[in-house]
């Protein structure tokens, strides 16, 4: 076994082979871009060297800087993680070149797996289901549009390299076809380093499945089950869960069987996944294999119990694999998700900032956080947004959901924008929890997946008795570090001589401001919201959770305080509010009618169509920004001329930049 590896990743992937390497007694090398000094991964890591710039071009993707910090610590691996160069045929032998071991296949073997093109030829010739489509050689436009012809439509267009959801586009129509081959080869060269793409017969409503592998230098493979991927949203997997609530033993076992075929078919070792697109009748067909860890494996490890990163390592140190197919265990039912720094109401644009607040539920069996940040650490505009990985174990699939479901209303995030609320409507949707749900189903219904604009009053109410009692408990605080900790003036229950006191709040939602008047003390209020009375009686925080009656019914909510942020959440809904100064007035936006354009995430500009004295209409596409690794078109609001263009491709923008102005 090793005794230090070099982790050529960031984040949550890096942080989570250091725990596997500390487990082991394995050291540790961490490297990290300009953007990444103060990174997680840096801190946890044994050692850790400077590798370039923010962008990945200037950095994670640098495997000559890479292999010299390999050099210059002593490491005897690589690991490259998920995404960068982990799938990089020639970092793979320039690893082994260098007298390293790769924790990986080989680069030979890459090379035939790594290329969704070359992989779909292979598996045709194995004798493996593929789908009607292209994977020439000839890029050409001209070429491609006829293949397009051919093929028919509905088809995809995709990367032929990388994977992660990036560089991938449905084409309904011929004359749409050209726009988004161009888009698609963008977001691919910018992802990947690479444009080529391929061409595939769109399959209507299909799951899809995937097949972990494993196989070791001694000539054993074996598959370790599958996970089911099918909600998703662009292509972006939003939860996947094992095992497959579609799949019976039948179509499980078919499947299993091809992708040991496929990974024997071209002497693979280490870990990969076979990727299938299913039919509703159950007719599976290859889609691709990734020939590294996927960000979803914590999935396939808590329903087998195995430890895939350790694996990873004792197959790359030439030592067999631990178990035969037979004795592949499988138990419980396990579900992962991801939240996010985006904003789901703005379709889903990433975000970025400081995490001014990171709450996540604790660790336990039937719990499990992968992340690689804490409160106070910064999403970065240069690398995919997700903040962490939240995946849940349990006996069986309903059990599984509630557990969920309860992991996620014990989240809390604040600074940049989350997903959660967006989690928490899927977890509960029918489609979901019927299990039922197509590759397709949250583009096709995304509404049905939005948090709801409405707020029950009841959630209002328990808002206002939390903050009553935070400032009771407050005061008492304040009044027992004083000179006269006993005096009735540091009670803050509102009480007045001759009269019962008044109490207002006033809390921010959505940019609209509640007010509250509150009479009454220690658990005990009458609160007056919108003109309607609400009795509470009994009210009492014990830790995160509040108990009080509502107008003699009684309820119970968790309830999370962070500076003048609380956030109320029922078993099913959650409310955040921001406690402001009653005095405080809000004042709408200004509209945007005046002609400036402006950037809606902070991004990489890399298209520039307008220039001035264009005439354009509503709609029309006049730049291109990349975020996170996915691309954004910025469309004129409305008819005019462009007065104006104050960026150009390559220019790095923040949020609410003025990129062009109309007349």
């Amino acid at each position: 076994m090793f005794s230090k590896i070099l982790i050529a990743n960031r984040g949550e992937i890096a942080c989570r082979v250091i725990r596997t390497c500390r487990r082991l007694g394995i050291r540790t090398v961490a490297v990290y871009s300009e953007a990444d000094a103060d990174a997680q991964h840096v801190r946890q890591a044994d050692e850790a060297y400077p590798i370039g710039g923010p962008r990945p071009q200037e950095s994670y993707l640098r495997g000559d800087a890479i292999l010299a910090v390999a050099k210059q610590s002593g490491a005897q691996a690589i690991h490259p993680g998920y995404g960068f160069l982990s799938e990089n045929a020639d970092f793979a032998d320039a690893v082994a070149a260098a007298g390293l071991a790769f924790i990986g296949p080989s680069g030979t073997s890459m090379r035939k797996m790594g290329s969704k093109a070359g992989a779909k030829d292979l598996m045709a010739a194995a004798g493996v289901p593929v789908v009607p489509g292209y994977t020439g050689d000839d890029q050409s436009p001209n070429t491609l549009s006829r293949e397009a012809a051919r093929i028919g439509f509905p088809l995809m267009i995709k990367a032929a390299h990388g994977g992660g959801g990036k560089g991938m586009r449905i084409v309904h129509r011929l004359e749409e076809f050209i726009g988004q081959l161009e888009s698609c080869q963008r977001e691919a060269a910018n992802a990947f380093g690479r444009d080529r793409v391929l061409l595939e017969r769109y399959v209507q409503s299909p799951r899809h499945i995937e097949i972990q592998v494993f196989a070791d230098t001694q000539g054993n493979t074996l598959h370790l089950n599958e996970r089911e991927c099918s909600a998703q949203r662009r292509y972006q997997k939003v939860l996947e869960e094992s095992p497959s609530p579609f799949l019976t033993p039948a179509l499980r076992a078919a499947m299993g069987d091809a992708a040991v075929k496929a990974a024997q078919a071209i002497d693979y070792a280490n870990a990969g996944t076979v990727e299938f697109i299913v039919d509703p009748a159950g007719q599976f067909y290859f889609m691709e294999i990734n020939t590294r860890l996927q960000v979803e494996h914590p999935v396939t490890e808590l329903t087998t119990g195995l430890d895939l990163v350790e694996w990873q390592l004792r197959v790359a140190a030439g030592e067999p694999l631990p178990l035969a197919q037979a004795d592949v265990p499988q138990r419980g039912h396990a579900i992962e998700v991801r939240l996010y720094a985006e904003d789901p109401e703005a379709g889903f644009l990433p975000g970025s900032g400081r995490l001014d607040r990171l709450a996540l539920p604790s660790p336990s069996p039937h719990v499990r956080i992968d992340s690689g940040v804490v409160e106070g650490d910064t999403v970065t505009i240069f690398y995919d947004p997700m903040i962490a990985k939240l995946i849940v174990w349990d006996e069986d699939r309903p059990r599984a959901l509630a557990r969920l479901r309860d992991a996620l209303a014990a989240c809390d995030i604040a600074g940049p924008k989350s997903n959660i609320g967006f989690l928490e409507q899927l977890a509960r949707h029918p489609a979901i929890v019927d299990g039922t749900i197509d590759t397709g189903y949250l583009d096709r219904h995304l509404d049905e997946f939005m948090p709801s604009d409405q707020v029950d009053a009841s959630l209002l109410v328990a808002a206002a008795a939390a903050a009553l009692l935070q400032q009771e408990t407050d005061a008492r605080q304040q009044a027992a570090m004083s000179p006269d900790p006993t005096s009735p003036w540091a009670i803050a229950d509102g009480w007045r001589l001759g009269h019962a006191g008044q109490r207002p709040l006033a809390f921010q939602h959505r940019g609209d401001t509640v007010a509250v008047q509150a009479q009454g003390s220690a658990g005990h209020y009458t609160l007056e919201l919108d003109g309607t009375r609400h009795d509470v009686r009994g009210a009492r925080l014990t830790g995160d959770v509040l108990s009080l009656r509502i107008n003699e019914q009684a309820r119970q909510f968790r309830v999370q305080h962070h500076g003048s942020r609380v956030v109320l959440h029922d078993g099913e809904r959650r409310l955040t509010v921001e406690k402001v100064p009653v005095y405080r007035r809000t004042h709408g936006s200004e509209g945007s009618g005046d002609g400036r354009i402006v950037a809606p995430m902070p991004g990489r500009v890399v298209l520039v169509k307008a220039r001035p004295g264009d005439g354009v209409t509503a709609g029309q596409e006049l730049l291109v920004m990349e975020a996170m690794k996915m691309e954004l078109a910025v469309r004129a609001p409305r008819d005019g001329v462009v007065a104006d263009v104050r960026a150009s491709a390559g220019d790095f923008v923040e949020a609410d930049a003025i990129l062009v102005t109309l007349e």
